[in-house]
């Protein structure tokens, strides 16, 4: 029985870490991917702001990825830490 407990623990982590990761992969790209479009709309309608625009881009993609860099993490914690502390406690309870 608390092999089968275990084996639900593992499993669900890794499916929640891939969700994270799934989920949190998408808004990031979506939104770099637009932001690089509109950059190259306005630097081939104003070439000489191409500085302004380009610097503008490149922290807009930066605050973006901060999102994709989070979920990274927790799916980290969900595949390294979490199953060992939801087993320690499954255990104790035991």
């Amino acid at each position: 029985m608390l092999e089968l407990a275990i084996g639900i623990i593992l499993g669900c982590c890794a499916l929640g870490a891939g969700i994270c990761m799934g989920i949190g992969a998408i808004g990031p790209g979506m939104g770099e991917g637009q932001a690089v479009s509109k950059a190259c709309e306005a630097i081939g309608r104003q070439p000489e702001s191409k500085g302004a625009v380009t610097s503008t881009m490149i922290m807009g993609c930066a605050v973006a990825e901060t999102t994709g860099i989070y979920s990274l993490v927790i799916a980290i914690l969900l595949i390294f830490v979490a199953p060992g502390l939801m087993v320690d406690i499954l255990k104790s309870a035991l």
